[in-house]
């Protein structure tokens, strides 16, 4: 797994580290049971705070995405399907969101922004 951290983003960097283990762990780049890099190892990888790291992994934690075992380190649980559910209907919803944004720019009517759906989702089905 490779974090990229952006310190021009208005994401705070914890943030950032944070959803990228989401996304590996919901795409199963990261799997049930798989170790993640310890605090102290994944803050000199990517030349950021410690505490930053802490944050990070606290609120995976506390999210469910993973557990910290004292002593032993930290380590990806099994999906809750209703957090993957909720997760992507998140993603799903901002692409949504974009999408509607870009039909205002574009000046389309709601006619045809349904359409281009419509042809969108039949050339899905089709492949």
């Amino acid at each position: 797994m490779r974090i990229i951290i952006s310190n021009r983003s208005t994401v705070p960097i914890y943030e950032q580290i944070k959803l990228q283990i989401i996304d590996a762990i919901l795409s199963d780049e990261l799997r049930e049971d798989t170790q993640l890099p310890s605090i102290r190892q994944l803050a000199k990888e990517l030349k950021v705070s410690v505490i930053t790291t802490t944050r990070a992994y606290k609120d995976l934690e506390g999210e469910g995405y993973v557990v910290n075992v004292q002593g032993k380190g930290c380590y990806v649980l099994p999906k809750n399907q209703e957090l993957v559910h909720e997760k992507l209907m998140g993603n799903m919803e901002n692409l949504i969101f974009e999408a509607l944004a870009l039909k205002e720019k574009m000046n389309l009517d709601d006619t045809e922004f349904m359409e281009i759906i419509q042809t969108l989702m039949e050339a899905e089905k089709n492949e």
